[in-house]
């Protein structure tokens, strides 16, 4: 095992370990790594000596803090087209994660953000701890969840999805359990003890019985007791009428939200919520990647996601010059052509088979 590369692989008993090993950068997801990822699935899948897939991050700060979004900005300033490929393997191999015919166990400690979601959140066993911070914040880099996010989102108990994908706010365990995000809490103390247990399971019986034994109760979440507010104000229409009932509604943590999605991209938030509530009307996460990959495809060639990565992560001034800046000078037509089809250009993971 050469521990320089971005994707360390090995073997305890039956279980196949995958660990994302860029901790300098959090993990961040490059086209390297996926790959290597999807190449390590297909052997563990095909080897009959692995019972399941264990996935961990490299350092103590996070799984996966997403893509690697300044790498995507110098691509969209070049005028190239290296994003397109990466997030098509990308998309790919979170549909890859959700179909896996044995566990796949993420330990989503720490940091879990964008694209390392989508390499956990599809996943048959999730296992979050008191450390874990779980967001899609890309409106606020004037891009839309992606990676299945919004098929996860989407289902969320009632809006609090939709309240995730606009303002981009992270969660922590308990959240995260709520929102379908996660299965199990195990306190980070545990992991040690539950990774030496997973290594010695034969069976995916063995690996379920295992995680259950370390489980813990997570507490702390605050989503449940803002459910009175987060229905009816993300009920609405538009994100110009959600906006307007999270400042009436006399909640404070309401008021907050309003201002935290007023800082965002004007055309991301409107798209997003779009393709939030059109996710829900689609069965198959595979139609959904589809969807993503239209939208990000088109958010690419728009000035704002040059701009929001700049804004917050090439000069970090957090001030963004969004283009449109205001909510009403994004037009449905606008919001339209993100999802129009690509021709020749789509992904097609929810193709018809073959006769």
């Amino acid at each position: 095992m050469n521990h320089e590369d971005p994707v360390l692989l090995h073997t305890e008993g039956r279980i196949r370990h995958l660990t994302l090993n860029r901790p300098r950068a959090l993990n961040a997801l490059n086209h390297t790594m996926v790959l290597r990822m999807a190449e390590a699935l297909d052997a563990a899948e095909r080897d009959d000596s692995v019972a399941a897939v264990l996935l961990t991050g490299a350092g103590e700060r996070g799984l996966c803090a997403g893509g690697d979004i300044r790498a995507i900005r110098d691509d969209a300033l070049a005028g190239g087209g290296t994003a397109l490929d990466f997030w098509r393997d990308e998309y790919r191999l979170n549909a890859r994660i959700a179909r896996f015919s044995k566990p796949y166990v993420a330990i989503m400690d720490g940091i879990v953000m964008g694209g390392g979601v989508g390499v956990s959140a599809h996943g048959s066993i999730r296992i979050v701890t008191e450390r874990s911070r779980i967001a899609m914040p890309e409106t606020g880099i004037g891009f839309v969840p992606d990676v299945g996010g919004t098929y996860l989102l989407g289902r969320a108990p009632g809006e609090l999805g939709t309240h995730l994908a606009l303002t981009g706010a992270a969660v922590g365990a308990a959240d995260a359990l709520l929102c379908g995000l996660a299965d199990h809490f195990v306190p980070s103390r545990e992991l040690p003890g539950l990774i030496a247990a997973l290594d010695l399971c034969t069976t995916p019986s063995d690996v379920a019985a295992a995680v259950r034994r370390y489980a813990g109760t997570a507490t702390g979440g605050e989503l449940a007791a803002q459910r009175g507010w987060i229905g009816p104000c993300y009920g609405a229409g538009t994100v110009e009428e959600i906006v307007e009932r999270l400042g009436d509604c006399g909640e404070p943590a309401a008021k907050e939200a309003a201002a935290t999605i007023l800082a965002k991209s004007p055309t991301a938030l409107k798209v997003t919520l779009e393709a939030v509530r059109r996710a829900r009307s689609l069965d198959r996460l595979e139609a959904v990647l589809d969807q993503e990959f239209r939208v990000s495809s088109t958010a690419f060639t728009r000035p704002d996601l040059v701009e929001g990565v700049r804004a917050q992560i090439v000069d970090k001034d957090r001030n963004p010059r969004w283009d449109p800046a205001a909510l009403t000078e994004v037009t449905d037509a606008d919001v339209e052509r993100f999802f129009a089809p690509l021709g020749d250009g789509e992904l097609g993971l929810d193709a018809p088979a073959a006769p």
